[in-house]
């Protein structure tokens, strides 16, 4: 199954930029380009179709958004369009926890998005559940060293926490927002698992606060934020685990007293 997982993302990685600019024909044959810059970029990011893809409808997207311009810092990223009517559907930011744990190898691949691997058989099976019938959904590699993501100054790696994590993520989302600007106006959602107890409410406080000072063009339309299975805190989570043994008979009262 990792194998899989593996081959997919090295797919999709090499899967960009097959798509070709619109052009409008001239007397005398000549051709002319009229494709906005973003247009050129989200094109150049345009999955057609991965090996072994079933066919679908929507378009999907995967590439690099730099988060630090010194250190050669970027952020790999999926993205599907809602199955229908994605003009009228809100975005959706999935974000896994671990940390270190793969958005696109867990999240996408296995949990809530379109495609799934499967074990022992090298084609993508379509999930019918996806959460992309409801929303568009982006699937991000955060934070740096995880999946595709990367950076070119090693020493990044060691001062990794969640404040850095924060706000590459809050960088990726405004030059994100730049390559895809139709979807700047759409309601904007944060949801992720595990680790992403800390990952998600600490974006949605740096996008609350950047919000009341910077310009329209970055202003995120940020409505609100779900986790499932948090982590939170050390103790706290530890003490609902022992309640919760106690209460389903797992332990003794001697022991849980």
């Amino acid at each position: 199954m990792f194998n899989l997982v593996v081959w997919v993302m090295f797919a999709l990685v090499a899967a960009g930029g097959r798509g070709q600019p619109a052009t409008t024909q001239l007397s005398g044959g000549a051709t002319v380009e009229k494709v906005s810059p973003w247009k050129l970029l989200q094109e150049a990011d345009r999955v057609i179709k991965l090996p072994g893809q079933p066919a679908v409808s929507f378009k999907q997207y995967a590439g690099y958004i730099n988060v630090n311009q010194t250190h050669g810092r970027a952020l790999f990223y999926w993205f599907f369009e809602a199955t229908k009517n994605p003009q009228k559907k809100p975005l959706l930011l999935w974000l896994n926890g671990g940390p270190g744990c793969s958005s696109i190898g867990y999240g996408e691949a296995e949990e809530l998005g379109p495609f799934f691997t499967q074990k022992g058989n090298p084609k993508l099976k379509f999930n019918n559940n996806s959460w992309n019938k409801g929303a568009n959904l982006l699937f991000v590699e955060s934070p740096v060293g995880v999946g595709f993501s990367y950076t070119n100054t090693s020493s990044d790696l060691k001062e990794l926490g969640d404040t850095v994590t924060a706000q590459d993520s809050y960088n990726f989302l405004v030059n994100w927002f730049r390559r895809f600007p139709q979807y700047k106006s759409h309601e904007f959602y944060i949801a992720g698992e595990s680790y992403a107890g800390h990952y998600v409410p600490q974006l949605a406080e740096v996008i609350f606060d950047r919000n009341k000072k910077v310009s329209k063009d970055a202003y995120i339309n940020l409505k609100g934020f779900m986790i499932g299975n948090a982590l939170l805190d050390d103790e706290m989570d530890q003490t609902g685990m022992i309640d919760y043994a106690w209460d389903h008979a797992v332990i003794s009262d001697h022991l849980y007293q």
